[in-house]
């Protein structure tokens, strides 16, 4: 196996750094109390085919196979920037990665799929990950598709298509059952939402919210057998939050992303399922900033929409105020929390895998227009 490169330097990066988490109870079918995560920069990722250099991407796919993450695709600017009228490109790169017993990330594969990828929904189950839509090609643009690995080699295999192009939605999976929904369908935004039955390829109707609001990117995870939705936007951002019960076909509130008095943004974040009760959430767009961008950029014409975009593409990533937070959404008190801060720039459209002990956080967008290499580990200490 390869090492993928360290740092800058090639060198690891030695410093460790700690995340402090507290609040979970032990119980004999949820995972252990987690009481810190450190953290350390553990590897980036190689070029894909016919480049130089990897500048990271975001929008991946992501998840884990047996003992093994797999990630790819993705999307970033590799000629020029965005405020240079930089196109963006995606792609058809598909890695294999394990940890060894230091952290350490290896490449175990590198493969390009006949079709270039980004931005669809992962869902890592028993059988695999499954990939829902995200490709630019349009006649893949509805696939469903099932990565697993033999013999560290990845393998993949179309089980199925939606009735609708899909990017930027949710999915996951519960009983076989793959809910499906929201973001961009056929191209423009919809709040229409769907399941799919693994066994037989059925797809059902789904009752859904009919609040018109557009919630590309949002996070969602099944939690006590309902399906928690948050956040989510479009030309403006919302942190409100619901859970769709599945045998009444229903769907009603819960609490927002508060934490403190303020509402968080998770648009752009990722999010893991911690235990049958919470989940934990990295990422996500500031609102406030996010808004007044989309407002000016629409809006502003000539010279003020020239002089708004040389200013604002030019920020540093913490000008942007995304979200550093580490929290965590307990679905049985119906509350936030959180847990400490990310000590690296807060990403979005990242990779992020629970891998046995081990959180891993893979690449994503720093600031508008702008990706990191960088793979992450935190390694969770139970005690």
């Amino acid at each position: 196996m390869k090492r993928l490169k360290k740092s800058l330097s090639g060198i690891l990066i030695a410093s460790i750094f700690i995340t402090t988490l507290s609040g979970f109870k032990e119980a004999d079918n949820q995972e252990k109390s987690i009481n810190k995560i450190l953290w350390q920069h553990s590897g980036e990722l190689p070029p894909q085919k016919g480049y130089q250099k990897n500048i990271g991407t975001a929008g991946v796919l992501y998840g884990k196979i047996n003992d093994y993450i797999i990630v790819g695709g993705g999307a970033n600017f590799p000629e020029k920037s965005v405020l240079e009228g930089g196109a963006k490109k995606t792609y058809q790169d598909v890695y294999l990665l394990k940890k060894d017993e230091d952290n350490n990330i290896q490449i175990v594969d590198q493969q390009q799929l006949p079709f270039e990828i980004a931005y669809g929904s992962s869902v890592t189950t028993d059988k695999g990950v499954y990939y829902i839509g995200g490709s630019t090609n349009n006649e893949n643009a509805n696939d469903i598709t099932l990565f697993t690995q033999s013999n560290g080699k990845i393998k993949y295999e179309k089980i199925g298509d939606l009735p609708f192009t899909i990017t930027d939605g949710i999915a996951v999976e519960h009983n076989n059952i793959l809910y499906i929904g929201f973001g961009k369908q056929d191209g423009k935004p919809s709040n229409r939402f769907i399941s799919y039955n693994l066994d037989d390829n059925f797809i059902k109707e789904l009752n859904t919210l009919n609040d018109n609001f557009v919630r590309n990117q949002a996070v969602a995870q099944v939690l006590n057998d309902e399906i928690y939705l948050f956040s989510g936007g479009g030309d403006i951002i919302y942190t409100d939050g619901y859970k769709y019960n599945i045998s009444q076909n229903k769907w009603e509130k819960v609490a927002p992303v508060n934490i403190n008095g303020k509402e968080i943004s998770l648009y752009g974040a990722s999010s893991i399922k911690i235990n049958d009760d919470e989940m934990l959430v990295i990422g996500g767009f500031d609102k406030t900033v996010y808004d007044n961008a989309v407002k000016n950029l629409t809006t502003l014409k000539d010279e003020q929409l020239e002089k708004f975009r040389d200013i604002y593409f030019r920020l540093d990533p913490y000008q942007y105020n995304w979200n550093k937070e580490i929290l965590i959404y307990n679905s049985k008190s119906d509350s936030w929390k959180t847990i400490g801060k990310v000590p690296f720039d807060a990403p979005c459209g990242a990779g992020l895998i629970k891998d046995d002990s081990s959180i891993v956080l893979i690449n994503g967008e720093i600031k508008p227009g702008v990706r990191t290499n960088s793979i992450y580990v935190g390694n969770i200490e139970n005690n």
